[in-house]
């Protein structure tokens, strides 16, 4: 049985030994609240019983569990200049035993750990062959993606992309390539913040609930955040014009 009410709480607890008033802890503090809700909503239109349902809501608010020592570890989201994540969230859930004090039963244990270290792995690298796991996977995954996007179109830059200025960055060989051939973004490739915004449009190849694409569709917000960003460089900006269709074509034609 899951008990979201008193999930939340030991949640909330937790959350109380960080600097509230630091950005980025508020930051993913309604970012999770959020992905949980966005979460739900897949779950509940997937037409899924009310234990999956609460299920995928708790999976939402759990997935960032590893942010917030992240950033009073080394005051940055990206994991490549870090930590990931993930593995950091699944370590603290399952090792430090964080995760005795906000579900009271270990029926769920596993479901919830793979779905919290697949949630950031590129498609390639997710590691669960139980069709269960795969599911819940499958709905943080969008979730994610989906409030990230919310998160990009509304929060400032300096918050959003820890960096206020773009016009004078590059999109790399590779990560327009890779997009564009691949329909993939390998983050190991990524050297520049502009490369990082394209990873994000890369998520609408990502998505694996058409309800998720009707909802990013009627959102705007891939159109939002296009309209935040302009380059200097003229090749950057034609390759930026020229992804950005890409991303639109692709989310209209397959909404």
């Amino acid at each position: 049985m899951i008990d979201i009410k008193k999930s939340k709480m030991a949640i909330s607890n937790y959350i109380k030994q960080y600097n509230i008033e630091d950005e980025k802890i508020r930051l993913k503090v309604t970012h999770i609240e959020r992905t949980a809700n966005v979460a739900r909503n897949i779950a509940e239109n997937l037409g899924l019983e009310n234990e999956d349902i609460e299920l995928a809501e708790l999976i939402g608010l759990l997935h960032d569990i590893g942010r917030f020592e992240q950033i009073k570890r080394y005051n940055t989201f990206v994991d490549k200049n870090s930590v990931n994540h993930g593995e950091l969230g699944a370590e603290i859930l399952f090792k430090d035993g964080l995760i005795e004090k906000i579900i009271e039963d270990r029926k769920y244990d596993k479901i919830i750990k793979q779905a919290i270290l697949n949630h950031n792995r590129s498609p390639k690298k997710i590691e669960t062959n139980n069709e269960r796991e795969l599911l819940h996977t499958k709905i943080i995954r969008d979730a994610d993606k989906i409030d990230i996007l919310y998160l990009l179109t509304f929060e400032g830059k300096k918050a959003a992309w820890e960096k206020e200025d773009f016009s004078d960055d590059k999109i790399t060989d590779e990560v327009y390539i890779g997009f564009k051939k691949d329909k993939n973004i390998d983050y190991s490739k990524m050297k520049t913040p502009a490369d990082t915004v394209i990873s994000q449009f890369a998520y609408v190849f990502d998505i694996n609930f058409k309800y998720s694409l009707k909802l990013l569709y009627e959102k705007k917000y891939f159109e939002d955040i296009y309209k935040r960003i302009t380059f200097n460089d003229k090749l950057t900006m034609e390759r930026y014009n020229e992804l950005y269709k890409i991303t639109c074509e692709y989310l209209k034609e397959n909404i």
